[in-house]
């Protein structure tokens, strides 16, 4: 009794939860104006025209798309720095200019932070800046309109995520970053050890060599959460995880990055790759939909020909492995032994007008995990969704229950307790992964994937 009357005391007090500012955001002002009351707000400059009588300034604090325009009447005592790029704090009434546009006439504007703009500002008002110039400026580039808006969208994304599985009763689960195992099992992992030399003289002279030195074992940055993922599933059902991942892949395309962000699920009780297809579908549809809800400006914004696609009211189609070799066969391509490449992924897309399932892999291309299919004994129950720009965002399967089968499959010792998890109390499961940045470039349409995080990371590139 005593603890439900402090709670709902606690709740009284903070009320609604939202820490008081002295100022406004400006996504605040715009989305509920209150017209002829004093209004602050505190932002940057993103253009400045300079009238006989008034100062004309759009300014942005990066809460939305839409700037706020500032009238200041010259006769205000207004400081010299006042610039395209500097950071001001504004006072004064809102009203609304004869064409409807909501406006801020300024009683009082100080600089807080002035911008030298010949001082080797890289930007410059009114100029779109492609993307590749801007890149060369990851501490700057989020004053630019574009980043701010991708930035925006990831954040929106990223929340809506959480929001569905939370509505679907699937539990976060942070797995870790350190692990001693290579899931995909392709060596394309960074080691860790201490840096500090001193330590490793000192650990090694009780008899460790070298590799596993500090932690009994070799340690990699993860690549993957799925097998942790797995355990915490069969204790405890429907999980998910949303985290940095690494990979040590020596390529600088526009589709790969050395730390990038892995949504990964896992269903419990699922026994077949249909429920599996048709859970992701229903989430990546969901995602785009009320992702065009909340940020529509945003992505006007990052490409004016950014429309809803129509995929999003048609359902995904489904082909086998060897489905789509013969498709890419009658096109006049070979798919090797290494499987279906990325010039192949997106011919199938365009094929198909819409993102595919690509179902019934041959073992020799997947990993250990993926359940044997009982359809073909050659071939696995894995699927990889294609997409439009990016080819596959999705890659998942049925993972293997059988204790017998999966022994045989087993790439190491160290694996022998994922092999003890189908001992004692197994269920079937089914799960996948899927790129943050891949589904922002397609969701954006952002042709380059270092354009959709704040600080990319490939190789021989680690500024910051």
């Amino acid at each position: 009794m005593l603890f439900k009357k402090v709670c709902v005391n606690l709740s009284s007090y903070f009320k609604i939860g939202l820490v008081p500012k002295k100022y406004s955001i400006i996504a605040s002002v715009l989305d509920k104006p209150k017209i002829g009351e004093l209004t602050e707000v505190k932002g940057w400059v993103k253009s400045l025209r300079i009238q006989k009588e008034f100062i004309f300034a759009d300014v942005n604090d990066g809460s939305c798309a839409q700037k706020l325009q500032i009238i200041i009447p010259k006769n205000l005592d207004i400081d010299d720095t006042l610039t395209y790029g500097s950071s001001v704090h504004i006072t004064g009434k809102l009203s609304k200019s004869p064409r409807g546009q909501l406006e801020l006439l300024a009683e009082n504007v100080t600089v807080l932070g002035k911008c030298v703009v010949l001082d080797g500002y890289p930007f410059n008002p009114r100029t779109i800046h492609p993307p590749e110039y801007i890149r060369q400026y990851l501490h700057l580039r989020s004053r630019t309109n574009y980043m701010a808006a991708v930035l925006r969208v990831r954040h929106a994304v990223t929340k809506h995520i959480h929001d569905y599985f939370s509505k679907n009763n699937f539990l976060n689960i942070h797995t870790p970053i350190l692990t001693s195992n290579d899931c995909e099992g392709a060596g394309e992992v960074f080691k860790v050890q201490p840096e500090n030399e001193e330590t490793m003289k000192a650990m090694m002279q009780e008899g460790r060599n070298r590799d596993s030195v500090y932690f009994g074992a070799k340690t990699f940055l993860t690549v993957s959460g799925q097998l942790h993922l797995e355990a915490i599933c069969r204790g405890m059902g429907d999980v998910y995880t949303l985290g940095p991942t690494f990979r040590a892949e020596n390529s600088r395309s526009r589709l790969h990055l050395s730390e990038f962000y892995m949504l990964e699920a896992e269903i419990a009780f699922c026994d077949s790759i249909e429920k599996l297809q048709s859970f992701i579908e229903h989430f990546l549809k969901y995602l785009f939909v009320v992702t065009r809800n909340t940020n529509d400006a945003d992505l006007y914004l990052i490409d004016k020909n950014n429309k809803a696609p129509s995929w999003l009211n048609k359902q995904f189609l489904t082909l086998t492995y060897d489905e789509a070799r013969n498709i890419l066969a009658a096109k006049g391509l070979d798919v090797s032994d290494e499987g279906i490449n990325k010039e192949q992924e997106l011919t199938l897309v365009d094929y198909c007008q819409a993102p595919v399932f690509i179902v019934q892999w041959p073992k020799n291309l997947k990993s250990f995990y993926m359940k044997e299919s009982p359809l073909d004994s050659t071939k696995v129950d894995a699927l990889d969704l294609l997409a439009p720009l990016t080819g596959e965002i999705v890659g998942g399967s049925l993972r293997e229950d059988d204790y017998t089968k999966l022994e045989k499959k087993l790439p190491s010792d160290a694996l022998k307790w994922y092999l003890e998890l189908r001992k004692f109390g197994n269920i079937p499961t089914g799960g996948f992964g899927l790129g943050l940045e891949r589904i922002l470039q397609v969701l954006c349409n952002v042709p380059n994937i270092k354009d959709t995080l704040p600080f990319p990371r490939w190789p021989h590139n680690c500024d910051m």
